[in-house]
């Protein structure tokens, strides 16, 4: 028996670990990228235990750990007095190591893309193909690009974000909700924050409508990566565009009156995009015949668990260790139980994110004092995040309508 011919769509985090998956058990993927060349899209990522884990099954930890920074704690501060609400160590005594099997580290999106690539090679890897349709023929599914090229494929995943084609031919194009907040990003040389406490910590600065996140990159914790998050507009101009140009000054002014660390931080840099926070409507369903979903493309999440690529790369793992174990011969059925596995997880986190900004952004009241308990108790009310093991989810057997035996 041949074997499959398998068509990942998108050659990110979640296309990457995927193909390098299923190469480790013995399966072949070809990898198509619509860019002409890899780079950087956004600026930074935050990697949990529940996603180390896995790029350490894959060998790819050492590689990774060389660029990143493993924050000493995570902080939560008001941001008007810079007090610190509630802490947990991260780093400091090996504790977060300890309790979750695994690092937690910060690192750049383009070097953690060079460390996929650098592993993957050039072999199965096809860049400046934009898939334009997918189409059944049978027994496979035909794939047509906008650069005239033509593939068939046994099984197509789409790990093409949140604008998926795939998911486009899946279950039709879904609606995009936006959150009612956007945000101001950027990276600068921890040098040039001489007011910040704890530098090498992943901190939250909370304050009414609105929070800033940051945390350090880099081998040597050189540089600061930030997300400063704000209530508003009320409406997006353009659901289609969802990042927009800003004005000198916009992101210092929206955190006026803050503690100096954060203004001197959004002012370090002119910041000159604004990002609107869209989600995208969770599709009806994550597979049709041969194709299936990954990542952003089943269920885009806002940030703030810090969870988008951290979820990406359990599909991916859990996808691959299904495919080895139960072949492609009955597709629906896989295809049904990865959904199993993925979905509630997925939309329990996504449910959370939601909660989260709502809770970073609460004005002086009665509401502080609980929210503020609740951040005591981060590491045992949320640790379920951080310490799943996909490969050994996947690995159970099927309980009745596919629900994983605990």
């Amino acid at each position: 028996m041949s074997a499959p011919r398998i068509a990942i769509i998108g050659a990110g985090i979640g296309g990457f670990t995927l193909a390098l998956a299923l190469r480790q058990r013995g399966m072949a993927a070809e990898l198509f990228e619509q860019a002409s060349e890899l780079h950087e899209i956004g600026a930074a990522v935050a990697l949990s235990a529940n996603a180390t884990r896995e790029l350490e099954r894959l060998g790819l930890l050492d590689a990774i750990a060389a660029h990143s920074t493993e924050p000493t704690e995570l902080i939560w501060r008001d941001g008007h007095t810079g007090a610190r609400v509630a802490a947990h160590r991260v780093r400091q005594d090996g504790s977060y190591r300890a309790r979750f099997g695994a690092p937690y580290f910060g690192i750049h999106r383009a070097q953690l893309q060079h460390v996929f690539h650098a592993a993957h090679g050039a072999e199965g890897l096809h860049l400046g193909h934009h898939l334009a349709s997918i189409a059944e023929t049978g027994s496979a599914l035909r794939l047509e690009f906008t650069n005239g090229h033509v593939r068939e494929a046994d099984l197509v995943i789409g790990a093409d974000g949140v604008r998926s084609a795939v998911r486009h031919w899946i279950s039709g194009r879904p609606g995009t909700v936006y959150s009612r907040t956007s945000a101001f990003r950027g990276i600068v040389p921890a040098a040039r924050l001489p007011s910040l406490p704890d530098p090498e910590a992943i901190q939250f600065w909370m304050g009414p409508d609105a929070h800033l996140l940051h945390y350090a990159i880099g081998p040597g914790a050189e540089t600061v990566n930030f997300f400063a998050v704000v209530e508003g507009p009320a409406h997006w101009p353009d659901p289609q565009h969802w990042i927009v140009p800003a004005a000198p000054g916009e992101a210092v002014s929206a955190f006026s009156g803050w503690h100096p660390s954060v203004t001197e931080m959004v002012g370090a840099g002119w910041v000159d995009k604004r990002w609107a926070l869209f989600v995208v409507q969770p599709p009806l369903r994550w597979h049709r015949g041969r194709a299936v979903l990954i990542g952003d493309a089943a269920h885009a999440m806002l940030p703030h668990q810090g969870q988008g690529a951290n979820q990406t790369i359990e599909d991916a793992v859990s996808l691959a260790a299904l495919l080895a174990a139960k072949g492609t011969a009955d597709l629906p059925a896989l295809f049904a139980r990865y959904e199993a596995l993925r979905r509630a997880r997925t939309r329990k986190i996504q449910r959370s994110s939601w909660a989260t900004n709502r809770a970073l952004h609460l004005s002086p009241g009665p509401a502080i004092a609980a929210r503020d308990a609740r951040l005591a108790r981060f590491a045992g009310d949320f640790g379920w995040i951080h310490a799943f093991d996909a490969l050994a989810a996947a690995s159970q057997p099927a309980a009745p309508h596919g629900r994983a035996v605990s």
